[in-house]
């Protein structure tokens, strides 16, 4: 079919009556063309249906996008229509021109060569939900950079916004400072380091997502009247948006999943407790935990060697002088507790590693522009990275990791460290005694790229290294369910359909670091990563009463996150004054298990631990409701709450403590976790609950007392001695424990 020009601006109005004659038997508007190609000049410009009540955007300068850019979208989408068009279109718009495209609910609308998205309402009235930006005076919303040395360009696309509009998501930005959900007046720097995750998507109150499929450094501008995206080096920028209604998050996400991917359903044993340290460094300590938990007789399914556990960076196997028998380990371990074991992956590679000249020879590390390929150091030796992004080079990589571990019985990974750029930190070096580092982040290329055109990535592709190991050993489609589990510091967009889950960073474990990990967590489950656990690292967990209060705090607070009630970087870094093993590279000696805190604070342990396996089958359910829909388990208060609550409505945009330090498990139960050293009570906030709720007869109810709180609208204070984290639930107690919700 030949595209049709249009160039009067009666062809809008032409084309939504047109449209409305294509409304499906199910109901749901069906795209009303293949796409729209705006011819701009040297610029060009194609608007797609893409998923339900969604669009895709890509644009160019001096030549057509190919059409087959790497992407995190799916195509076709998992749901909706869409997909498998290439740059196929049927309508083509010269310089000022005018169209108009639908898709569901969902319109994209060209007026002077000006694009704008409206959300088409039940009684066929349309809402703008955003335009790009343009006033009397101001640069083009879509503005290019080019160097002309290069095909790539920088760019930067800007958006308008509502001084009072709300944004949540756009990732994990890195602690410790940062107490929000509502990120409008924000930067937001697209660059991944140690517990920086940022993302290129957020959702808006006004019921829009939008998200830039782009693995590029920049930043997000979230101003008063614009919202802009700036990419560093691009060869096309690519964005999506989808509508629902206003406060219909669960919607949004299950439109952006089905474009993105859904994160497959893990196996039971994840859900339980882990234990870890920095660090066990042989295999008798490894032994000897197995045992002494089988003889407390406390659950655990997870069993974590930390890093330099290998001889050098880059050998990714065990260091035999230390781990003469990992088979026979990992069997008994399996024997004792019926824990699985987990074993952590750095990037680096240093010389002196047994596949340096292999990796070398074969162009699979990542390079430098100056040609070094040096990128940091650690443990006073210079490192440079395997290059993930290269299928050889992760061809590579699993199988040394299958023959070190795999093959014998330790089939999980801990992804530490692949940040890209660098070893992971926002500098070289990791304080490391090599001072006199010359090069930059920055210099960093991969086989793909860039560091600055597609530098994001590098995390990704390394959780696929380990994906496609699993699924190619096994011969198994994962793409819905795992048998086992990667954990990662870092990921893309995209990164949850693997079987992987992400992990806050390396955090200060504070109380206030505690509260501010849940905007973290909620930010980055409004972003489609829902499978995320935390952990605290940097202010070490002493012997003192003080430290080990605040050891049960956050252990109380993990028994309700998605994974892991044991957060490994707090459980990890005790300080003791038992001396360290001069052979050992950062081996802490202190313990750090559930008995090691003394016994009133043993039996509390136990107790949150024992509470943990009693929500498994909760838990579970919302995994696989996430795997099926989308549906964010971690949640921030305005997804459940914003169409009832004014409060709830007004605090996050505030970003009020009162609303942005609780959150809900799943749609149960609402977590209050005590952010104070000392404190026995705690108010919190029970948000008014819609009329549907009611009329199933919820109330909040307290969960340790079952005291009946009513319907919501009100701050009450409850006990929170250090046994009881405040938690209240909805609906019946027995629904919860049995996963019937």
């Amino acid at each position: 079919m030949q595209p049709l020009l249009i160039s009067f601006a009666a062809a809008t109005s032409a084309l939504i009556v047109a449209s409305s004659t294509i409304q499906g038997a199910s109901g749901y508007f069906q795209p009303n063309s293949t796409g729209i190609k705006l011819q701009n000049g040297y610029e060009r410009v194609y608007i797609q249906p893409f998923g339900n009540h969604g669009m895709r955007v890509r644009a160019s300068i001096m030549r057509d996008p190919t059409g087959n850019e790497w992407s995190a979208l799916l195509d076709p989408p998992i749901e909706g229509p869409g997909g498998n068009n290439g740059l196929g279109h049927d309508i083509t718009v010269p310089y000022q021109g005018n169209a108009t495209i639908r898709n569901g609910n969902l319109t994209a609308s060209i007026t002077l060569g000006v694009l704008s998205f409206f959300r088409v309402e039940p009684n066929g009235s349309t809402t703008l939900l955003t335009k790009e930006f343009t006033d009397t005076k101001a640069i083009l919303p879509r503005f290019y950079t080019q160097d002309f040395r290069s095909s790539s360009f920088q760019s930067q696309f800007d958006f308008a916004s509502d001084p009072d509009e709300q944004f949540y998501g756009a990732g994990q930005q890195a602690c410790c400072m940062d107490h929000s959900v509502n990120k409008k007046g924000q930067v937001v720097d697209l660059i991944n380091y140690n517990s920086h995750v940022t993302l290129p998507v957020y959702m808006s109150n006004k019921g829009y997502l939008q998200y830039f499929n782009m693995p590029s450094e920049g930043r997000i501008e979230f101003g008063t009247l614009r919202t802009r995206h700036v990419a560093s080096e691009a060869t096309v920028v690519d964005y999506y948006i989808t509508t629902a209604a206003p406060g219909d998050y669960d919607a949004l996400q299950r439109q952006f999943t089905a474009v993105t991917g859904r994160q497959p359903t893990p196996p039971d044993f994840i859900l339980g407790y882990q234990q870890s340290k920095l660090r066990y460094f042989n295999q008798t300590q490894i032994l000897d935990l197995a045992q002494r938990f089988h003889d407390e007789e406390v659950n655990v399914s997870l069993i974590v060697v930390d890093f330099f556990a290998w001889k050098y960076q880059g050998d990714w196997s065990f260091n035999p002088e230390f781990w003469p028998d990992p088979a026979e380990m990992a069997a008994k371990v399996k024997s004792l507790t019926g824990a699985e074991m987990m074993v952590s992956l750095w990037p680096s590679m240093e010389d002196l590693s047994i596949n340096y000249l292999p990796t070398q020879m074969q162009g699979i590390l990542a390079t430098t522009k100056d040609g070094t390929g040096v990128s940091d150091s650690f443990a006073g030796v210079y490192t440079r990275l395997i290059d993930s992004t290269n299928p050889a080079a992760r061809e590579f990589l699993w199988k040394r990791l299958n023959d070190s571990y795999y093959s014998a019985g330790i089939h999980n990974f801990w992804i530490d460290q692949a940040d890209g750029g660098t070893l992971g930190e926002a500098f070289e070096n990791n304080g490391q005694p090599i001072t006199q580092m010359p090069w930059a982040r920055a210099f960093s290329q991969y086989f793909i790229g860039t560091q600055e055109a597609a530098g994001k990535m590098y995390p990704w592709f390394h959780q696929q290294a380990i994906n496609e190991g699993f699924s190619n050993l096994t011969g198994k489609d994962i793409s819905t369910q795992c048998e086992h589990m990667s954990l990662t510091r870092s990921t893309f967009v995209g990164g949850q359909r693997f079987c992987s889950y992400l992990w806050s960073g390396d955090t200060d474990s504070t109380f206030d670091v505690l509260l501010q990990q849940i905007t973290a967590g909620v930010s980055v489950g409004a972003s489609g990563i829902s499978s995320w656990t935390v952990f605290a690292f940097l202010t070490k967990i002493t012997e003192t009463v003080q430290g080990r209060e605040l050891f049960v705090r956050w252990l109380g607070m993990g028994v309700f996150l998605p994974y892991r009630p044991c957060l490994i970087e707090v459980c990890r870094d005790r300080v003791c004054s038992l001396p360290l093993d001069p052979r050992q590279v950062i081996a802490n000696p202190c313990p750090n298990e559930p008995w090691s805190y003394g016994e009133a604070n043993f039996v509390i342990i136990k107790k949150y631990i024992a509470l943990r396996y009693q929500l498994k089958p909760y838990v579970k359910r919302l995994f696989e409701m996430l795997q099926q829909t989308g549906k964010t388990i971690m949640r921030p208060l305005y997804y459940d709450f914003s169409l009832t609550d004014p409060f709830v409505v007004n605090g996050t945009k505030t970003n009020d403590y009162t609303i942005i330090h609780q959150f809900m498990q799943g749609p149960r139960l609402l977590i209050a976790p005590v952010g104070e050293l000392g404190a026995t009570t705690k108010d919190v906030y029970l948000p008014i609950l819609s009329d549907e709720a009611k009329s199933q007869g919820f109330t909040w109810t307290h969960w340790w007392t079952d005291k009946d709180f009513g319907t919501g609208g009100k701050l009450v204070n409850v006990d929170a001695p250090l046994d009881e984290i405040p938690v209240f639930y909805l609906g019946s107690k027995d629904d919860i424990l049995s996963g019937s919700v």
